[in-house]
């Protein structure tokens, strides 16, 4: 059987990466069809990788089948993509309906409790009760900037009493719920310009962590994100933590551990953590991501995920890229996108990764 054509809409290139590395992210997003077998597969089938010559890429199973290739019985990958429908549509559901019982989601959708609860937190990166909670908390943050009172958001984002809000939500707002509210409203935020090889950084934090990191901002930029807040010159604490930003931007890639103070919506948060997954070095779509955090479909949505992070390099948006290949943007500029992501391969192939 002849290789054919790979399908317009993939990247072969990142589509092989993904297959090399048995990415289970991967699945449902393309199937992998090997000439010399004449199968095809999910991206982390456990069997042998054929020579890169042999294999194509098609956008589902009925592609494949129509090329005339036959499923692989061992991976069985057109259950990968009921699965990717599985997902958002309990997605949706949980969007729809707010916190439900694990049993009676994947029910709707068509599945065993336990078998669900696993594909769902492989697919988003967390389980269905944090995704509701994560989207309870997004409401909630959004009703702090329109209700009169903290009381009245609490409320108005679905919470039955404001000891359920304070237990869940607040941590996860980062700054105080009132404070958020007002635009940072007591709260206290240090800031420093560090200079790094890709340019200068802006490189600011609240007590609990880091709440901005930008490339070619300033105070004034600060002070427009966060109206209310005290802005402050940085102290010794924010230097050490300085430090380490500019080192993750010299050698990105690499694990950290700096604390953040950022929060995003669930479906935001969903496709950060995603990005995090990519590894260093390569580039996924804004398609791909999208599948990611459970909703197939909503890559612009995914771009939009992207340009709303804060911390730059810290949350690697750099890894994004259209569908075709193309870069896409990069809120830092298209230059420090490509010198980070060569950096992050200079970096593996030096750890032997």
């Amino acid at each position: 059987m002849d290789t054919p054509a790979a399908a317009d809409t993939i990247d072969p290139d990142a589509a092989w990466a993904a297959f090399l590395a048995r990415d289970r992210q991967a699945d449902g997003r393309f199937v992998v069809a090997v000439a010399t077998t004449g199968i095809y597969c999910r991206a982390s089938c456990p069997a042998r990788r054929p020579a890169r010559e042999h294999v194509a890429f098609f956008a589902d199973g009925a592609a494949a089948r129509a090329a005339g290739y036959r499923a692989c019985l061992r991976c069985r990958p057109d259950e990968a993509a009921r699965d990717r429908v599985a997902v958002a549509a309990a997605a949706a559901l949980i969007e729809r309906d707010g916190p439900t019982n694990l049993g009676s989601l994947a029910a709707q959708v068509g599945y065993a409790p336990h078998h669900f609860h696993r594909l769902f937190r492989r697919a988003t990166g967390v389980t269905p009760a944090a995704y509701a909670r994560a989207l309870r908390t997004a409401r909630a943050d959004t009703a702090l900037t329109r209700e009169a009172s903290v009381t009245d958001a609490v409320y108005a984002a679905g919470y039955a009493a404001p000891s359920r809000f304070y237990a869940e939500a607040a941590p996860r707002l980062g700054m105080a719920p009132a404070a958020r509210r007002d635009g940072g409203r007591g709260e206290t935020i240090r800031w420093t310009i560090a200079a790094s090889t890709l340019g200068p950084l802006l490189i600011a934090a609240t007590a609990r962590g880091l709440c901005r990191v930008a490339f070619d901002e300033d105070e004034a930029a600060l002070v427009a994100r966060f109206p209310a807040a005290r802005i402050e010159p940085g102290d010794a604490a924010l230097a050490g933590l300085a430090a380490q930003v500019v080192a993750v931007v010299e050698a990105p890639g690499q694990d950290h551990m700096l604390p953040l103070d950022v929060r995003g919506t669930a479906f935001q948060e969903a496709v950060w953590q995603a990005l995090a997954r990519v590894p260093a070095g390569t580039s996924t779509s804004y398609a791909a991501l999208a599948a990611a955090a459970g909703k197939p479909g909503a890559a612009r949505a995914a771009g939009s995920a992207c340009g709303a992070n804060p911390v730059a390099v810290i949350v690697p948006c750099h890894r994004a890229a259209r569908g075709d290949g193309s870069p896409g943007g990069y809120a830092w500029g298209l230059d420090r996108k490509a010198a980070l992501l060569a950096r992050e391969r200079d970096g593996s192939q030096t750890r032997g990764d």
